[in-house]
């Protein structure tokens, strides 16, 4: 009855002091953890007696407490709660049931063991630190071990390491030669599989059936080969037993697939930049096209570049990545095209009457398209002329650009010539006050060597202010009758030159052919080459 009233007054204690433990935890916000810790410590030391008490029986025997969930109070290498009354029976019980666990383990059956109040001492030799950390481990895992002392001398002997690694690489190999047939079905599974998605991979016919875009199709195809591979891998190892093996191999190859893709970030952009321009097709082989300010005439479309024929006849390669972020100008999309060229006219000329004369020179051209029609506008007024702007529309498949343009300028220069207009080169006027005026008429008239040898007199005759727009105009008509006389001369040698042998040539505006003869013979030399450019596919 005493027994029990103690009791009773220990765990109204107890509960006491927990619920007053609890309140100032939540009034000062002391971690849950360490009050436990406090609780627990506080427990212990007001029940231990009682429960020591209780622990004994009627007729005077003990029983042994259960281990308890580990309350970690520091470091220790043994967290559960360590007996009051420890004897030297479960000392012995303890040395034993290590020692038997040492006896069943090479290179550990030299390791001495001793007991007391649970504190295990580890003496005796061990080839290396790791069978000594194995032995220390076991050990910590006995129940009612308090803590272990290590006092292992670690021999380093390389007889014995040796040995161990010799054993250890000879079971292997033992193993190995035991599952050699189940390697060998491993790896013909693993063959047919791969064959098979190899076979798969080289039906052409099939996949371009499923898409008509070339690169689409080869990338489908070599898709269907890996998932095949991978498959076939995995049957392997699920085989043998080794489906741990493959997780390795995946994450291995997802770390170096990472590393490999930053490496090849260019090769990588410019695969992906083929495949959209395989599928957009912003041209087609011989177009004629400038991207970013490069100019030629389409060839192929690799995976990695595309490959233009330029105006000067050599080979221009561009990585596709630049193809397909840059700014794309296709000239054969639309065969019509326009050039402008600028004529000046003199300023009292009439533009208008000008404008007709030059559109009705560019009219009877061949090349030049009834539709769009082509326009002229005045364009700006200059110091001493009017410019005038035509603009004319040509179709650039059967006609040469920078011919036509040429040819245009040159007829409606002479048409204007042939109507009177004239093209008048900037003119500039001196004027002298007439102190200057009168300085020249006291400079000292002395030959000079060009009048030595014939050359005429350089005279200034100056002029009274109601004298000058007589000189001028004067002036004017003389310099327009030696300007008229020149014209003359020069349109008769240009009849003369142009009739002569291989002048149509000049006039022809047809395209040179030379060029698309250089395209043709290259995509013939290359027609074995994959050519992302089809004409099947649609272009956007």
């Amino acid at each position: 009855m005493i027994i029990d009233d103690k009791h009773l007054l220990a765990d109204k204690l107890k509960g006491g002091l927990q619920l007053l433990l609890l309140v100032c935890v939540m009034a000062f916000g002391v971690s849950a953890y360490a009050a436990e810790a406090e609780l627990a410590e506080v427990a212990t030391a007001l029940g231990g007696s009682s429960e020591a008490e209780a622990s004994e029986s009627s007729d005077g025997s003990t029983t042994d407490t259960q281990s308890k969930p580990p309350v970690i109070m520091g470091e220790s290498t043994n967290n559960a709660e360590i007996e009051t009354k420890p004897t030297p029976k479960k000392d012995n019980d303890i040395r034993q049931r290590i020692q038997g666990i040492f006896s069943e383990i090479d290179g550990l059956q030299a390791v001495s063991i001793s007991v007391t109040q649970g504190v295990v001492t580890l003496t005796g030799e061990t080839a290396n630190e790791k069978k000594a950390q194995q032995a220390i481990n076991l050990t910590n895992r006995i129940t009612d071990v308090v803590t272990v002392e290590d006092k292992i001398e670690r021999t380093l002997d390389v007889q014995d390491n040796v040995s161990t690694v010799y054993q250890g690489l000879k079971n292997q190999l033992r193993n190995l030669v035991k599952a050699l047939p189940l390697l060998l079905v491993g790896v013909v599974i693993f063959a047919i599989v791969a064959w098979f998605g190899s076979w798969l991979s080289n039906r052409t016919n099939m996949w371009q059936r499923v898409t008509p875009n070339p690169f689409v199709a080869e990338l489908l195809s070599q898709t269907i080969k890996v998932i095949f591979i991978i498959f076939g891998l995995i049957l392997a190892l699920s085989l043998i037993g080794a489906e741990t093996i493959l997780g390795t191999l995946l994450g291995g190859a997802g770390v170096i697939g990472i590393a490999v893709g930053f490496a090849v970030k260019d090769t990588i952009e410019n695969y992906i930049a083929s495949l959209m321009l395989s599928v957009r097709q912003p041209f087609r082989a011989r177009d004629q096209v400038v991207i970013n300010d490069l100019e030629g005439i389409v060839v192929r479309l690799t995976s990695r570049a595309t490959i233009l024929m330029t105006l000067d006849g050599n080979q221009l390669r561009i990585p596709n990545a630049e193809v397909f972020k840059g700014v794309i100008l296709n000239y054969t999309k639309n065969p019509e095209r326009r050039f402008t060229f600028e004529l000046g006219v003199d300023a009292n000329d009439d533009p208008l009457a000008a404008i007709k004369v030059g559109l009705d020179a560019i009219s009877k051209l061949t090349f030049v398209l009834d539709e769009p029609k082509a326009i002229a506008v005045i364009n700006n007024v200059g110091d001493s002329n009017i410019i005038l702007e035509f603009q004319v529309w040509v179709n650039q498949s059967e006609t040469d650009f920078a011919k036509a343009r040429s040819i245009a300028i040159r007829e409606t220069k002479h048409a204007l010539e042939n109507e009177g207009f004239s093209l008048p080169e900037p003119i500039y006027r001196l004027r002298f006050n007439d102190k200057l005026e009168q300085a020249f008429e006291y400079i000292p008239k002395t030959k000079s060597t060009k009048e030595q040898e014939g050359a005429t007199d350089l005279t200034i005759t100056p002029t009274t202010a109601e004298e000058p727009t007589k000189q001028i105009d004067a002036d004017s008509k003389e310099a327009r009758s030696l300007d008229d006389e020149e014209k003359k001369r020069a349109k008769a040698r240009a009849k003369y030159i142009l009739q002569g042998r291989n002048a149509d040539e000049v006039l022809d505006a047809r395209p040179d052919a030379k060029l698309m003869e250089k395209v043709e013979q290259e995509i013939a030399e290359n027609a074995d080459e994959t050519d992302l450019l089809n004409s099947n596919s649609p272009q956007e």
